[in-house]
């Protein structure tokens, strides 16, 4: 079977979250920061890089991505009552972080980061949500192609930098838990473009 070409694709779009019937706006990629990845790496969800990975530029779009197809259903398992030693940093517990509705950057057993919301801080846990924001949500992405073409050696060498937790290329210095800000990303990846 012959592998897929890897394609670097930039796109503008505005999200909607659809959830319950509602329709609620989440976030834009716009022309002066579009959202960027290189197809075929896991960089996005898989159901959108197939809606997208054939449109040429100036194409626009109108897609929803069903709930399993998105981040998949609200899993109540995924909240979790974690001891607060795992917040400490020298033997202190990090209230200054450690506070309700506070995104933090996670590490699961197998070394993947994930982030996680604080939902409550007890005295003696942490209740974390490790569900995806949009989890049990059906996404609809509409927008525009800008750019759609086979990657370049050097892109893909970036990627390959900044998966093993380097930066490279026109990532514009990832850190700071903020990649994956764009929810056409796969779960835990960057985008290529992180903000």
């Amino acid at each position: 079977m012959e592998q897929a070409e890897n394609k670097y694709i930039s796109m503008t779009y505005k999200l909607y979250s659809i959830e319950d019937g509602e329709r609620d706006f989440e976030e834009e990629a716009t022309v002066e920061q579009p959202f960027q990845f290189i197809s075929g790496l896991g960089l996005a969800l898989e159901a959108f890089e197939r809606q997208v990975a054939g449109l040429k530029p100036g194409e626009e779009f109108d897609f929803t991505l069903s709930e399993d197809e998105a981040y998949g259903p609200y899993d109540d398992n995924h909240v979790l009552d974690l001891p607060r030693s795992v917040f400490e940093i020298d033997g202190h517990f990090d209230d200054q972080r450690v506070v309700a509705g506070a995104v933090l950057p996670m590490m699961t057993y197998d070394g993947h980061q994930v982030n996680g919301s604080v939902v409550e801080v007890k005295p003696d846990v942490v209740v974390m949500d490790m569900n995806h924001p949009l989890a049990g949500c059906a996404l609809n992405f509409v927008g525009k192609v800008i750019e759609n073409r086979p990657a370049t050696n050097e892109e893909l060498a970036a990627v390959a930098r900044m998966m093993s937790g380097g930066c490279g290329g026109g990532c514009g210095g990832c850190g700071g838990g903020e990649c994956g800000d764009h929810h056409g990303c796969g779960e835990g990846g960057c985008c290529g473009d992180c903000h």
